[in-house]
């Protein structure tokens, strides 16, 4: 199978070719009829001067075809013949027979013949390939040699140009090739250099993009798995440990004992739900029961829910709503859901004596939640990054004293089941702001 760059040079070599082909035919055929309409221009000019001369001499046209037979200075005339007054050939000449009449066509392109301001006859010439003299003739063929020399330099200039140009269009697709190759062998660290703006270079872009995705994507799978099976550890080793102890009689069969077992094994199902929860969002199966609900009361729900565990650890709860807020269309028990990992996360990070804020209003885009604390807030950098699953801010901080580290990304997957927006704005000292747009029910 021929490659893209000879398909390219071949086509711009044809096309070439094929052009260069028609501008020197044309250019020859058109050079010796315009050379051939001079010529004869100029000699039917001296013609019609020596035809009145011979007029003038002899007061008639008798003879007119001996005399001039030999041409005027040892030149010959193109063949032509006089017609009369009633357009008649005098004698033989210009492709007609002595007494034939000439057409009216031919007598109009005639030129006429005048003595003392009275017309004599009408010079009627024979259009026939140019004769020429030799002189002439190799004129003609100077210039024909010089317009097929000029075809052939040319072709080859088209041939040159045509390789330039297919090596420079194929580049960037054998670079792409080549890469896509690597990326299916497991290479996936493939980035090309864009060099143009047109749609190849676009292509060049959106593939570097996919590379970059799947670098990233592949790393948060392993770095996911790697999260997994140490979540997974942590409460099952603890399980393990204390049950065999207690079977080695090494810790006694107390119910504190059998506390921290069934403690850790319910951390455990958590565990589990909350990834069968991401998993059935990832695959676009997350069941929704929507119902029509006023935002204010699906969050003096949640508060509630909240108000001993804020009172223990000494935290104000506020609660926010802007009064004629619009219905919402959600599922509520998975709208509790994501506004308890919200606020699960608020109050674990907000220090004795500060708040945590729930509030709704009306905005363009719908109806905006906002969960927000006076905690010690994040960096930019950290913003976008928080709703990644198994994502800490704190790596020092043990696992034990934080959530499965899946909440914020439960949250996400929900509000995007439910045609939802969610960002988290926040400055370091200045606590942390998780904002849900949803869409408005309407009526």
């Amino acid at each position: 199978m021929r490659s893209i760059t000879v398909k390219l040079i071949l086509s711009f070599f044809v096309i070439g070719i094929i052009s260069i082909f028609m501008i020197v035919l044309l250019a020859r055929q058109n050079t010796r009829t315009e050379f051939n309409r001079y010529i004869t221009g100029g000699r039917g000019d001296d013609l019609v001067t020596a035809l009145v001369n011979y007029y003038e001499t002899n007061g008639s046209w008798k003879g007119v075809d001996t005399a001039f037979a030999s041409g005027l200075d040892e030149t010959p005339f193109p063949s032509f013949t006089i017609a009369d007054d009633n357009g008649g050939a005098l004698f033989d000449g210009g492709g007609y027979h002595t007494g034939d009449i000439i057409p009216n066509p031919d007598l109009e392109f005639g030129t006429p013949i005048s003595v003392d301001g009275k017309t004599v006859g009408v010079l009627v010439m024979e259009h026939m390939p140019f004769p020429g003299n030799p002189r002439e003739e190799e004129f003609i063929q100077r210039i024909n040699n010089l317009l097929i020399f000029s075809g052939l330099g040319a072709g080859l200039i088209a041939l040159l140009l045509g390789i330039l140009l297919s090596r420079t269009i194929s580049r960037p697709i054998r670079e792409l090739t080549q890469a896509t190759h690597a990326v299916s062998e497991g290479d996936l660290s493939q980035q090309l250099p864009v060099r143009s703006k047109d749609e190849i270079g676009e292509l060049t872009r959106a593939f570097n993009r996919m590379s970059t995705e799947l670098v990233r994507s592949v790393n948060a799978r392993k770095q996911m798995t790697a999260d997994i099976a140490h979540e997974l550890r942590t409460p099952l080793s603890l399980i393990l440990g204390h049950a065999e102890a207690v079977h080695d009689g090494v810790l006694p069969p107390s119910r504190e004992n059998f506390e921290i077992i069934r403690e850790e094994a319910a951390r455990l199902e958590h565990l589990v739900d909350d990834l069968r929860t991401l998993s059935l969002a990832d695959a676009g199966e997350l069941s929704l029961a929507p119902q029509v609900i006023s935002p204010e009361k699906l969050l003096q729900e949640v508060a509630a829910l909240y108000q001993f565990q804020t009172r223990s650890k000494d935290l104000n709860l506020n609660l926010e709503v802007s009064p004629s807020l619009p219905d919402i269309d959600v599922d509520p028990g998975r709208m509790t859901q994501v506004l308890r990992n919200l606020l699960d996360n608020a109050v674990r990070h907000t220090p004795a004596g500060g708040s945590v804020t729930l509030a709704a209003r009306a905005t363009v885009e719908g109806v905006e939640l906002r969960v927000s604390d006076t905690g010690p807030g994040l960096p930019s950098a950290d913003l976008t990054r928080i709703f990644d699953r198994f994502y800490r801010t704190d790596e020092s901080r043990r696992r034990d004293e934080g959530g499965s580290g899946l909440g914020l990304a439960i949250a996400r997957s929900i509000v995007v089941a439910h045609a939802g927006q969610i960002h988290a704005e926040s400055e370091p000292g200045k606590g942390l702001t998780v904002v849900i747009t949803l869409p408005v029910k309407h009526r």
